[in-house]
Protein backbone atom coordinates (compact mmCIF):
# COMPACT_ATOMS: atom_id res chain seq x y z
CA UNK A 1 0.00 0.00 0.00
CA UNK A 2 1.55 3.16 -1.10
CA UNK A 3 1.01 6.76 0.13
CA UNK A 4 -0.94 8.52 -2.46
CA UNK A 5 -3.57 5.40 -2.07
CA UNK A 6 -4.81 7.00 0.93
CA UNK A 7 -4.33 10.85 -0.15
CA UNK A 8 -7.60 10.52 -2.02
CA UNK A 9 -9.19 10.98 1.10
CA UNK A 10 -7.58 12.63 3.88
CA UNK A 11 -6.36 15.63 1.66
CA UNK A 12 -6.42 15.28 -1.59
CA UNK A 13 -4.85 18.28 -2.25
CA UNK A 14 -2.86 18.12 0.80
CA UNK A 15 -3.19 14.98 3.04
CA UNK A 16 -6.05 15.06 6.20
CA UNK A 17 -5.68 18.73 8.01
CA UNK A 18 -5.54 18.56 11.87
CA UNK A 19 -5.80 21.81 14.47
CA UNK A 20 -5.37 20.99 18.45
CA UNK A 21 -4.46 22.31 21.33
CA UNK A 22 -1.57 22.20 23.58
CA UNK A 23 -2.14 20.22 26.59
CA UNK A 24 -2.12 22.19 30.12
CA UNK A 25 -2.87 25.44 28.16
CA UNK A 26 -5.01 28.40 29.98
CA UNK A 27 -8.02 27.55 27.94
CA UNK A 28 -8.90 24.09 27.73
CA UNK A 29 -9.26 22.12 24.04
CA UNK A 30 -10.06 18.59 23.04
CA UNK A 31 -7.21 16.61 22.75
CA UNK A 32 -5.67 15.66 19.52
CA UNK A 33 -7.97 12.62 18.72
CA UNK A 34 -10.84 14.57 18.83
CA UNK A 35 -10.04 17.48 16.64
CA UNK A 36 -8.52 14.49 14.13
CA UNK A 37 -12.11 13.07 13.93
CA UNK A 38 -13.82 16.73 14.04
CA UNK A 39 -11.45 17.68 11.19
CA UNK A 40 -11.76 14.38 9.48
CA UNK A 41 -15.95 15.14 9.68
CA UNK A 42 -15.05 18.37 8.15
CA UNK A 43 -12.91 16.96 4.64
CA UNK A 44 -15.81 14.56 4.16
CA UNK A 45 -18.27 17.12 4.01
CA UNK A 46 -16.37 18.63 1.34
CA UNK A 47 -16.30 15.33 -0.41
CA UNK A 48 -19.58 14.49 0.03
CA UNK A 49 -21.36 17.68 -1.05
CA UNK A 50 -23.32 17.56 -4.02
CA UNK A 51 -22.53 20.09 -6.94
CA UNK A 52 -18.89 20.49 -5.88
CA UNK A 53 -17.00 20.45 -9.04
CA UNK A 54 -12.87 19.06 -8.54
CA UNK A 55 -11.46 22.43 -8.38
CA UNK A 56 -14.28 23.66 -5.99
CA UNK A 57 -12.87 20.62 -3.52
CA UNK A 58 -9.19 21.05 -4.05
CA UNK A 59 -9.59 24.72 -3.21
CA UNK A 60 -12.02 23.71 -0.09
CA UNK A 61 -9.77 21.11 1.55
CA UNK A 62 -6.42 23.15 1.14
CA UNK A 63 -7.99 25.96 2.53
CA UNK A 64 -8.36 23.44 5.67
CA UNK A 65 -4.78 22.15 5.36
CA UNK A 66 -2.45 25.35 4.56
CA UNK A 67 -4.06 26.94 8.18
CA UNK A 68 -3.33 23.53 9.79
CA UNK A 69 -0.03 21.93 8.86
CA UNK A 70 3.21 23.85 9.78
CA UNK A 71 4.61 23.61 6.07
CA UNK A 72 8.04 25.55 7.52
CA UNK A 73 8.66 22.69 10.12
CA UNK A 74 7.30 20.23 6.95
CA UNK A 75 10.20 21.60 4.61
CA UNK A 76 12.80 21.76 7.48
CA UNK A 77 12.16 17.73 8.04
CA UNK A 78 12.00 17.04 3.96
CA UNK A 79 15.05 18.91 3.28
CA UNK A 80 17.19 18.01 6.30
CA UNK A 81 20.45 19.83 6.21
CA UNK A 82 19.78 21.28 3.05
CA UNK A 83 17.64 23.76 4.60
CA UNK A 84 20.29 25.11 7.23
CA UNK A 85 22.36 26.07 3.16
CA UNK A 86 19.52 27.93 1.94
CA UNK A 87 19.23 31.51 2.03
CA UNK A 88 15.48 33.11 3.40
CA UNK A 89 14.72 33.91 0.21
CA UNK A 90 15.46 29.79 -1.07
CA UNK A 91 13.81 28.71 2.20
CA UNK A 92 10.24 30.91 1.18
CA UNK A 93 10.40 29.82 -2.15
CA UNK A 94 11.03 26.49 -1.26
CA UNK A 95 8.22 26.32 1.41
CA UNK A 96 5.95 28.04 -1.14
CA UNK A 97 6.87 25.51 -4.26
CA UNK A 98 6.31 22.62 -1.80
CA UNK A 99 2.84 23.86 -1.00
CA UNK A 100 1.99 23.66 -4.34
CA UNK A 101 3.55 20.70 -5.39
CA UNK A 102 1.93 18.39 -2.65
CA UNK A 103 -1.89 19.37 -3.98
CA UNK A 104 -0.57 19.05 -7.88
CA UNK A 105 0.68 15.92 -6.46
CA UNK A 106 -2.43 14.22 -4.52
CA UNK A 107 -5.58 17.28 -5.47
CA UNK A 108 -6.38 14.97 -8.63
CA UNK A 109 -7.47 12.00 -6.49
CA UNK A 110 -10.62 13.79 -5.11
CA UNK A 111 -13.11 12.43 -7.92
CA UNK A 112 -11.79 9.12 -7.10
CA UNK A 113 -13.80 9.33 -3.26
CA UNK A 114 -15.77 6.54 -2.92
CA UNK A 115 -17.70 6.70 0.62
CA UNK A 116 -14.70 6.00 2.76
CA UNK A 117 -14.93 6.41 6.29
CA UNK A 118 -12.11 7.21 9.04
CA UNK A 119 -11.91 5.86 12.14
CA UNK A 120 -9.14 6.91 14.63
CA UNK A 121 -8.00 3.90 16.79
CA UNK A 122 -5.34 5.42 19.33
CA UNK A 123 -2.95 8.20 20.16
CA UNK A 124 0.63 8.45 21.93
CA UNK A 125 2.60 11.06 23.15
CA UNK A 126 6.06 11.56 21.25
CA UNK A 127 9.47 12.99 22.23
CA UNK A 128 9.53 16.93 22.32
CA UNK A 129 5.74 17.03 23.02
CA UNK A 130 4.91 15.68 19.82
CA UNK A 131 1.86 13.56 19.55
CA UNK A 132 0.83 10.81 17.09
CA UNK A 133 -2.86 10.29 16.30
CA UNK A 134 -3.57 6.70 14.76
CA UNK A 135 -6.53 6.17 12.56
CA UNK A 136 -7.57 4.10 9.48
CA UNK A 137 -9.29 4.67 6.24
CA UNK A 138 -12.20 2.14 5.83
CA UNK A 139 -12.87 1.11 2.27
CA UNK A 140 -15.64 -1.35 2.61
CA UNK A 141 -16.17 -4.78 2.15
CA UNK A 142 -13.85 -5.16 -1.23
CA UNK A 143 -11.19 -3.19 -0.10
CA UNK A 144 -8.33 -3.58 2.65
CA UNK A 145 -8.24 -0.71 5.41
CA UNK A 146 -5.43 1.78 5.41
CA UNK A 147 -3.62 2.45 8.45
CA UNK A 148 -2.50 6.26 8.43
CA UNK A 149 -0.97 7.90 11.24
CA UNK A 150 -0.45 11.83 12.20
CA UNK A 151 2.67 13.40 13.62
CA UNK A 152 1.59 16.41 15.35
CA UNK A 153 3.84 19.11 17.01
CA UNK A 154 2.43 21.87 19.59
CA UNK A 155 2.86 25.46 17.97
CA UNK A 156 1.54 27.89 20.28
CA UNK A 157 -1.61 27.00 21.98
CA UNK A 158 -2.07 24.62 18.88
CA UNK A 159 -1.10 21.31 17.30
CA UNK A 160 -0.20 21.74 13.96
CA UNK A 161 0.91 18.55 11.26
CA UNK A 162 4.28 17.71 10.71
CA UNK A 163 4.08 14.41 8.87
CA UNK A 164 1.44 11.69 7.89
CA UNK A 165 2.93 8.06 8.11
CA UNK A 166 0.74 5.64 5.76
CA UNK A 167 0.97 1.95 6.16
CA UNK A 168 4.68 2.75 7.59
CA UNK A 169 5.56 5.08 4.80
CA UNK A 170 6.10 8.74 5.88
CA UNK A 171 5.33 11.93 3.66
CA UNK A 172 8.71 13.27 4.83
CA UNK A 173 10.82 10.67 3.90
CA UNK A 174 9.27 9.98 0.85
CA UNK A 175 9.84 13.28 -0.57
CA UNK A 176 13.18 13.70 1.26
CA UNK A 177 14.74 11.09 -0.59
CA UNK A 178 13.51 12.48 -3.62
CA UNK A 179 14.97 16.25 -2.98
CA UNK A 180 18.19 15.28 -1.57
CA UNK A 181 18.93 13.34 -4.64
CA UNK A 182 18.07 16.31 -6.83
CA UNK A 183 20.18 18.57 -4.88
CA UNK A 184 23.15 15.91 -4.30
CA UNK A 185 23.00 16.23 -8.42
CA UNK A 186 22.25 19.75 -9.42
CA UNK A 187 22.12 21.83 -6.47
CA UNK A 188 19.40 23.74 -4.40
CA UNK A 189 18.84 26.43 -7.56
CA UNK A 190 18.02 23.94 -9.65
CA UNK A 191 16.40 22.08 -7.40
CA UNK A 192 13.82 25.36 -6.84
CA UNK A 193 13.63 25.97 -10.49
CA UNK A 194 12.78 21.91 -11.03
CA UNK A 195 10.12 22.04 -8.55
CA UNK A 196 8.56 25.11 -9.99
CA UNK A 197 8.15 23.55 -13.43
CA UNK A 198 7.02 20.68 -12.32
CA UNK A 199 4.49 22.74 -10.54
CA UNK A 200 3.53 24.59 -13.98
CA UNK A 201 3.14 21.00 -15.49
CA UNK A 202 1.17 19.49 -12.80
CA UNK A 203 3.62 16.78 -12.73
CA UNK A 204 5.25 15.36 -9.41
CA UNK A 205 8.49 14.35 -8.72
CA UNK A 206 7.70 11.09 -6.92
CA UNK A 207 8.00 8.55 -9.35
CA UNK A 208 4.64 7.01 -10.90
CA UNK A 209 4.93 3.76 -8.54
CA UNK A 210 4.93 6.12 -5.34
CA UNK A 211 2.48 8.06 -6.38
CA UNK A 212 -0.45 5.04 -6.65
CA UNK A 213 -3.52 4.78 -8.52
CA UNK A 214 -5.70 7.83 -8.22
Amino acid sequence: MNLAAAMKLLVPALSLAIVGSSFGAAIAKPPPREFVQETADQVLLVLKKPGLDTDAKIAAIEEIAYARFDFETISKLVLARNWRKMSPAQRERFVAEFKKHLSGTYGKNVDSYANETIEITGDREEPRGDWTVQTKIVRGSNAEDILVDYRLRPKGDDWKVIDVVVERISLVSNFRSQLQEIISRDGIEDMLTMLAEKNASGESILPEDERGPS
